[in-house]
């Protein structure tokens, strides 16, 4: 790849990444603030989605925050991987939550297919969103299993590069010696960050969030009186309408 291919992917991509990011969730919230949600299909079948979703968000949650300590204190980081322990401990980590990560999305794609009712409430755009996700928990399995110590190399290579991102002074330099498939993974993050706004992954900027200041909530059945001694299913108590207190 000539410098010239890795300015325009790593250094100006980045920016119209952010601008699509930021431009796009405040547009959405503007014109279509009730579209802020996952859009759940959890009423349609619940069972496989919940531990399809409770892995996937587990393991790319924790993914995300390892990525975040790397680039905001890179030099602690190389610190704790001064002793070969810690260094296969967290590398050890890092691999099972993103293999936690892939059996939670493979699950839920495969979901997608077959439930009809799971399928019909699914877009081009969660297909596509899906994909790309795949590709980037792969590609980052295939870099712990083939290029090991991926969280020293991001400490002394990625997080100055990105740090040259948010300072306006892109520097693909650092990038140079890294592999293509370590390339891939970086390009492949930028592009899902500039699809977040138009996909259901919108819901990252309010979950969980709001519930830490919203009013509580009571929940009233709305049906038919019950006969003395009958009591409500869980699974129907849960499908019960919602009225703010």
């Amino acid at each position: 790849m000539t410098i010239t291919y890795s300015l325009l992917l790593f250094g100006m991509f980045p920016y119209l990444a952010l601008f699509l990011f930021f431009l796009g969730t405040i547009m959405r919230y503007r014109k279509a603030p009730y579209t802020y949600s996952s859009l759940s299909s959890q009423f349609l079948e619940n069972q496989q989605h919940f531990w399809d979703m409770v892995s996937f968000h587990y393991g790319i949650l924790l993914l995300f925050v390892g990525h975040l300590i790397g680039f905001l204190i890179p030099r602690q980081v190389l610190a704790w991987n001064g002793r070969p322990a810690r260094l296969y401990v967290l590398e050890l980590a890092a691999l099972a939550c993103g293999m936690l990560a892939l059996v939670g999305l493979v699950g839920s794609m495969q979901r997608r297919l077959v439930n009809s009712k799971a399928r019909m409430v699914t877009s081009r755009a969660d297909w596509m969103i899906e994909l790309l996700l795949l590709l980037q928990i792969l590609f980052g399995i295939y870099i712990a299993v083939f290029h090991p110590w991926g969280s020293s190399w991001f400490a002394a290579s990625l997080a100055p590069y990105l740090r040259s991102i948010f300072r306006f002074s892109p520097d693909v330099s650092y990038l140079a010696t890294l592999p293509v498939i370590v390339k891939l993974h970086i390009f492949c993050a930028w592009l899902i960050f500039a699809l977040v706004p138009f996909t259901r992954l919108v819901h990252i900027l309010v979950t969980p969030l709001p519930y830490l200041w919203r009013k509580p909530e009571v929940v009233r059945w709305y049906g038919q009186p019950l006969e003395p001694g009958f009591s409500v299913p869980t699974s129907v108590r849960k499908r019960a309408g919602k009225v703010s207190a």
